[in-house]
């Protein structure tokens, strides 16, 4: 194996070594096995989400949409399943004041031709007043359906945040799954991505060779200011929002008092 100085300071100082190709796809061999593993173990995880009970709900409790008022059946769009992201709103907030972790998992789904494809269809909810609501959707530039579920009683409402799953039997309807936080990743292929990198997603919780660049908080990337540095302070906006037209540098965050 050909090495150099800093190779083996490298290696000193805990860093990953730089070593041949024959030793490299040893240890990835290696690491293969265990994602596998956890592939298996995903499958199983999937198998016991599909045994999971159900919960009947009212399908034809009204949500309010581009088309005015409608019953939440009709977010099936004749299909036999319904994926929703139960989006975050801060009232009164411009479109920068509003979640930033939301904003990933909802411009990470932008498109559900795939789903549709399998018969699944796809909606955002929020509590959010739909006057309010309209024009950030347009801003956004989201294509995919949005309801307003405001005073609309859980699951169909209620806390924000989360992926949910219903069924459709004819006229009724159930919830099959729901899950939060991390559980959201499953949308976001950015993260997903940047696990494969060396630096992975480059926050302060990742475990890490010695030497590696030093993490930062959780989500630090999620907003930046109009040159582009990552930044949560009032000069800030979900990185999305830079890339749509009429964006402007901002000076508040817009929360009203509410913490990001």
């Amino acid at each position: 194996m050909k090495t150099t100085p800093n190779d083996s300071a490298a290696e000193s100082s805990g860093r990953p070594p730089v070593v041949d190709p024959a030793t490299w796809q040893t240890a990835r061999d290696a690491l293969l096995v265990r994602e596998k593993a956890h592939t298996h173990e995903g499958d199983a995880l999937a198998a016991a989400r599909r045994r999971l009970p159900m919960v009947e709900l009212d399908g034809t409790a009204e949500v309010v949409g581009a088309e005015g008022a409608v019953p939440f059946l009709d977010l099936f769009q004749g299909r036999d399943e319904l994926v929703v992201y139960q989006h975050m709103w801060y009232d009164g907030a411009p479109h920068q004041g509003q979640c930033e972790g939301c904003t990933t998992t909802a411009w990470h789904l932008r498109d559900a031709t795939y789903l549709n494809a399998r018969g699944v269809s796809y909606a955002v909810l929020t509590t959010g007043r739909w006057e309010e609501v309209a024009p950030y959707v347009e801003f956004m530039g989201y294509t995919q359906p949005w309801y307003s579920v405001r005073d609309v009683d859980a699951p169909i409402g209620g806390a924000m945040g989360y992926l949910v799953c219903f069924l459709r039997e004819g006229e009724r309807v159930f919830l099959t799954y729901s899950t939060t936080g991390r559980g959201n990743e499953r949308v976001n292929g950015s993260l997903g991505l940047l696990d494969m990198t060396p630096y992975g997603r480059g926050e302060a919780w990742e475990d890490k060779p010695e030497g590696w660049p030093e993490g930062r908080d959780a989500c630090w990337s999620w907003r930046s200011d109009a040159d582009g540095n990552p930044t949560w302070g009032p000069t800030s906006r979900p990185v999305p929002q830079w890339t749509r037209p009429g964006a402007t540098q901002v000076e508040t965050l817009g929360r009203h008092g509410h913490p990001h």
